[in-house]
């Protein structure tokens, strides 16, 4: 009887996963039956098949997953997608130009407050100084109500962003165009080398920048790097998950005239006498009634 390995998800791939064992080495492995629910992040219990060598192309079949710390996903009226699991910080990265989506990045925080996770938004390509200044603009509603903003041009210098990453599982989400892999690289100098052996492990190279992918960045801290997101559903959230989220509301939750007030048009509406006296930014209600009535 094969024993049990652990392992944690490193790459995932439709029913194809690479699993990066306690040894350091790592192993392609499948799930059972058609439906798989394991994402980028899990901890597994992987039962080899045949010879449990992984230099002689050992595969495995997952288990088990252990139970998770949190699990970053966005959903639709349709379908489900999971992200990224045991992850403790999300990093959103925006860029001075092209334009970024500011209702995605309101998405996210709130997605991430549902998780409790650590927020972090790097505004990156901050060298293009014109763009950047409209882009800084964009962000103060957030600065100011306590969201971490970071700085930084990947093409010159990434260091400011290494201490912030330490100790964390972090997620590394964004638009396309963002320059999110730019980052990836300036942080990761081999991680184009570990794409193309995950590539190479999977037989997929066709797909490399289509799925999650997990890199160590030191002993203690790591880096889950997941497709460019044009959209992020939060239709698992309850109407109150979307108030929560955003964290600017707390004060005033509960205040409303009447219990189930959707502070779009109700008298008495306690967030929006708060826009009126300018304690809440007016484009934030707006993304709030954008999110909310849009089925999440």
């Amino acid at each position: 009887m094969s024993k049990i390995l652990h392992g944690q998800i490193v790459a995932a791939f439709g029913r194809q996963y690479l699993a990066r064992l306690a040894d350091g080495s790592e192993m392609l492995c499948l799930t059972r039956g058609k439906k798989s629910e394991v994402v980028c992040g899990d901890q597994a219990e992987i039962k080899p098949t045949g010879d449990a060598s992984a230099e002689n192309g050992a595969q495995g079949v997952i288990e088990r997953i252990a139970p998770r710390r949190s699990l970053l996903h966005r959903s639709d009226a349709f379908r489900e997608k999971l992200i990224a699991a045991n992850v403790t910080q999300i990093v959103v990265v925006v860029a001075a130009e092209p334009s970024f989506s500011d209702e995605l990045l309101a998405r996210c925080l709130v997605a991430a407050f549902d998780q409790k996770l650590d927020v972090l938004i790097v505004l990156n390509k901050c060298d293009l100084a014109e763009a950047a200044v409209a882009a800084r603009r964009r962000l103060m509603p957030y600065s100011a109500i306590g969201y971490r903003v970071l700085e930084l041009s990947a093409k010159r210098e990434v260091s400011a962003l290494r201490p912030l990453l330490h100790g964390h599982t972090s997620v590394l989400v964004g638009q396309s165009g963002m320059g999110k892999s730019t980052l990836i690289n300036a942080l990761l100098p081999d991680a184009q080398a570990a794409t193309r052996e995950i590539s190479s492990a999977l037989d997929s190279g066709k797909h490399t920048t289509t799925h999650a992918r997990l890199y160590r960045l030191d002993e203690a801290s790591s880096l889950i790097d997941c497709p460019g997101v044009q959209a992020f559903g939060l239709h698992h959230l309850s109407f109150g998950g979307i108030e929560q989220g955003f964290v600017e509301f707390a004060p005033y939750l509960g205040q409303c005239r009447f219990h189930d007030c959707h502070h779009t048009h109700e008298p008495g509406c306690a967030l929006r006498e708060a826009v009126a006296a300018k304690k809440i930014d007016a484009r934030r209600m707006e993304l709030f009634q954008q999110i909310s009535g849009a089925g999440h």
